[in-house]
């Protein structure tokens, strides 16, 4: 699995909410859709699996409220409606290909809406372009303000001084025809650099970034290990899974057994050749479902194994797709 630990911060957020109510740097951060749900938790986490994931996957992040108040029932109800969209052919089958399409849907639709909702806020004159200057000073002008302690100052992992360099590093990345303004195509790319091939290094230098406590280029065991766990007390007894998770670092990510990982083997990890998320997350949702093992879902199917897909008030599992009028 890629890992899940990439935190695609798309800063914003994060850093205009500490600055206007004046706390400290706050923990929660915006996630990449395609490694965490809206919890920051992971698809699969010290073996156990996150139902929540598969439902954000299959209905969008930004939709996600609605079914956590609804009856068993309804939620069937709803989830039928769904259905009669994801077949395409309307043949009365959800193939692995519908259901792939229909994920890649939600997860760009996601995307789009996060991208529109930003770009409004960052440009109210409707320009073609941001630039940086004018995003730096709505995002972190109070940082002229703040002596060198303050903003070199680190809480959960972060300070202010490194969020401001991580995202002008993005920035210029972003910025193709290097005239330190995005377009909005850009601006995406700035967003959500995991969803743009080109930004593809970006999210690789980011990644070794947070995990390379000691800074010496590569990746330890325990570097790799405390992206995932951290021992309660010193001395605790690490759980099974962790264990589980050493022997992979050693068997498959530590591909030439020099005892780290160097920045080709944290790439092979991250983002493995060909890797589909979308297809990857349907054939997980078909394989939960798929009772007669046909590899194809009937709506009865789809139906019976609702809370694989959605969740109720029977769940208290919520991501919920179509707004009011769809429904």
């Amino acid at each position: 699995m890629a890992r899940a630990g990439i935190q695609m911060l798309l800063l914003v957020a994060a850093v205009v909410i500490s600055a206007a109510s004046g706390s400290s740097i706050p923990e929660e951060v915006p996630y990449n859709p395609l490694e965490l749900d809206s919890l920051h938790g992971k698809h699969f986490d010290g073996g156990e699996h996150n139902a929540q994931f598969d439902h954000e996957a299959f209905l969008g992040p930004d939709e996600s409220k609605k079914f956590d108040n609804l009856t068993p029932e309804e939620s069937r109800r709803r989830l039928g409606l769904i259905v009669d969209r994801i077949d395409e052919n309307k043949d009365g089958f959800v193939t692995l290909p519908e259901l792939k399409n229909w994920i890649a849907y939600t997860q760009r639709r996601y995307i789009d809406e996060d991208v529109g909702r930003l770009w409004k806020e960052h440009n109210p004159e409707k320009n073609e372009t941001i630039s940086w200057e004018s995003y730096r000073k709505t995002v972190y002008g109070f940082m002229d303000d703040l002596s060198n302690e303050e903003k070199e100052k680190e809480e959960n992992g972060i300070s202010y001084k490194s969020l401001l360099k991580r995202d002008r590093n993005r920035w210029a990345a972003a910025d193709l025809d290097l005239d330190d303004k995005l377009t909005r195509e850009e601006f995406t790319a700035f967003l959500h650099p995991e969803d743009h091939p080109k930004m593809k290094y970006v999210v690789l230098t980011e990644t070794i970034n947070d995990l390379d406590k000691d800074k010496d280029g590569k990746i330890s065991v325990d570097e790799y290990i405390g992206d995932m766990y951290r021992a309660a007390e010193p001395g605790d007894e690490e759980p099974e899974w962790v264990a589980n998770e050493r022997e992979a670092f050693s068997n498959h990510r530590d591909l030439d057994k020099d005892g780290y990982l160097n920045e080709e083997e944290v790439k092979q990890w991250i983002a493995p050749h060909d890797f589909d998320h979308s297809e990857s997350e349907a054939k997980h949702l078909l394989f939960e479902a798929d009772v007669d093992h046909d590899d194809q879902l009937t709506k009865a199917e789809i139906l019976d194994k609702y809370d694989v897909f959605v969740g109720s008030q029977a769940t208290d599992f919520g991501e919920a797709l179509a707004r009011h009028d769809e429904f």
